[in-house]
């Protein structure tokens, strides 16, 4: 079983040419060398590293503790200037129910207002997580399917179409706003 940091440097040694490799490999089910959904978490975490649109600071897989017990296990977090994100990728093979969902809304609590929430799953979300993520506001928690993903990745631009989620959850309170429907 790899490290985080060996994780960590595994991924950083792919461009958006081997992340969509990667990803071609999560979608078969195959991610060669990864276990149980890691590759999903790095792949989404390198992706806005290499975003050349705008930068953005990362923080890799990590865990939180209080009072000396560990209470958290963060996928990711994303900072782009105004806007800081906890993220959480699912990578299942089928659609990500509300259980994640009502489990990031918790951890976004225990944040400071205006932390946003980016759930990223391989496939999509059931229409009662979709629910879900409509009522959490004003703790915004953004969702992300393997079809915006993969269209991010092939665009190579992952921190403008989250800004666009971003500015769609606020104008119009959607937190589904599809990219691949209505562009930037």
């Amino acid at each position: 079983m790899a490290t985080p940091a060996q994780l960590e440097a595994r991924i950083k040694l792919l461009d958006w040419g081997g992340l969509r490799g990667l990803w071609a490999a999560i979608k078969a089910g195959e991610p060669p060398d990864w276990e149980g959904g890691e590759a999903l978490e790095y792949l989404v975490l390198r992706a806005f590293e290499l975003d050349k649109h705008e930068t953005a600071s990362v923080r890799y897989p990590y865990q939180v503790s209080l009072f000396s017990e560990k209470v958290e296990e963060i996928d990711g977090a994303v900072h782009l200037h105004g806007l800081s994100c906890l993220v959480e990728s699912k990578d299942w093979g089928k659609n990500v129910a509300i259980g994640p969902i009502a489990k990031m809304r918790s951890q976004l609590l225990r944040r400071p207002a205006g932390t946003v929430g980016v759930m990223f799953a391989k496939k999509d979300f059931t229409q009662p997580a979709v629910y879900l993520a409509h009522f959490t506001l004003p703790q915004a928690i953004l969702l992300w399917s393997g079809a915006e993903l993969e269209k991010a990745l092939n665009e190579e631009k992952v921190c403008e179409f989250l800004r666009l989620k971003h500015r769609k959850c606020v104008e119009d309170g959607v937190p589904d706003y599809n990219i691949r429907e209505g562009g930037s």
